[in-house]
């Protein structure tokens, strides 16, 4: 199923990448929390119960699944369930490997490996809702694995363009591993605020999201091209789209 044909807007200002009776396929605006959280801000879950309730006119509760997150400053695709039945399967589909998501990062310097795995263990502290990479067998430590591969460099503004596939859907954990490896993500306050300045935007982008659907098993590919703006046009669009097309075709280029 080609997601791009489907592109329409919900409020607010959300593109739609793809919905039938199942499933809801978005492009998360930056900086809108995923759920609700302590800030009180308005949340993706509930704006977008609050969408489907409108254009269906739908009386009472809208169910609507979270099948994945994306941390609050990061933007692109996303897919939610809308029965229970298609959370259910889309769960099964993440607990068998057959959901496949691909991240885009701009990060500082350049990676020591043009493509690479890493395997930390992370721990995160609840109190100041960060993540570090701690000793193996740290209490409370979670095993987190990614791989990575450079898509291109600019030198004079000393950034990389690193495609990036989780492993394990740690939190922070892209943001977290290769701030450790030395390449802080660009715009990244929390981890590599000593080369962001403040106000800059996390350049970190859901770029695909790809499963089989649940009821009819037919192929979803769900694409989100980051914005063109600073950092992003560093490099063409083709970069993305390209990358999107292999992707799409089963090819993730590691």
């Amino acid at each position: 199923m080609n997601s791009r044909a489907m592109r329409t807007t919900c409020k607010p200002e959300m593109a739609i990448l793809f919905e039938d009776n199942h499933l809801l396929g978005i492009e998360k605006p930056v900086n809108v929390p995923t759920q609700e959280d302590a800030s009180g801000d308005p949340d993706l879950l509930n704006l977008l119960k609050a969408d489907i309730k409108e254009r269906y006119g739908k009386p009472g509760n809208v169910y609507l699944g979270l099948v994945h997150r994306l941390d609050r400053p990061v933007g692109g695709a996303m897919i939610f369930a809308k029965t229970s039945k298609a959370a259910s399967r889309l769960a099964d589909t993440v607990r068998t490997r057959k959901f496949g998501k691909s991240y885009v990062a701009i990060v500082h310097g350049m990676p020591p490996q043009p493509q690479g795995t890493l395997s930390d263990t992370l721990l995160k502290d609840e109190r100041t809702n960060t993540v570090s990479v701690v000793p193996a067998g740290t209490p409370g430590g979670k095993d987190a694995r990614l791989d990575y591969r450079v898509l291109g460099s600019s030198a004079a503004d000393h950034l990389s363009l690193v495609q990036v596939e989780l492993h394990t859907g740690r939190s922070h954990q892209i943001r977290v591993q290769m701030s450790h490896l030395g390449c802080p993500l660009y715009g990244d306050q929390k981890y590599g605020a000593s080369l962001n300045q403040p106000g800059q935007q996390i350049a970190l982008w859901s770029l695909y999201v790809g499963f089989p659907h649940p009821v009819t098993k037919e192929p979803v590919d769900l694409v989100s091209l980051p914005p063109r703006q600073y950092p992003w046009d560093l490099w063409e669009e083709r970069t993305f789209s390209h990358l999107a097309d292999m992707l799409r075709a089963g090819e993730n280029g590691f």
